[in-house]
């Protein structure tokens, strides 16, 4: 039993080393701080809109998701980006190049 837990724990630490590697802490971490400084309000105030509109649920199920993958994408980021229904990079990429090329022919 006491191995089974060391295992887990081990797993859930590269799983930690995985997200901060690629990114994917840090993009959580600037969306929520963005978040509290838009709303102005106490952080459990904040927590409780995010439970309340569902982006708590969303995130932890992509999470979950992720950490059951087999073989983890070489993109954190990216997976996250396209379960939440994002562009991925690339695409984002292209937006904002036909963007750019908008407002120059403007």
């Amino acid at each position: 039993m006491m191995r089974y837990k060391e295992e887990k724990e081990a797993k859930k630490e590269a799983f930690r080393k995985y997200l901060e590697s690629s990114g994917v802490l840090d993009a959580l971490t600037k969306v929520l701080v963005s978040l509290y400084e838009q709303n102005e309000k106490p952080f459990s105030a904040l927590e409780k809109y995010l439970e309340s509109s569902g982006v708590l649920d969303a995130l932890t199920k992509v999470l979950v998701s992720l950490y059951e993958q087999n073989e983890k994408p070489s993109s954190a980021l990216e997976f996250v980006q396209q379960k939440l229904g994002g562009p991925t990079v690339s695409e984002y990429e292209k937006l904002q190049a036909e963007i750019s090329d908008l407002r120059t022919k403007s």
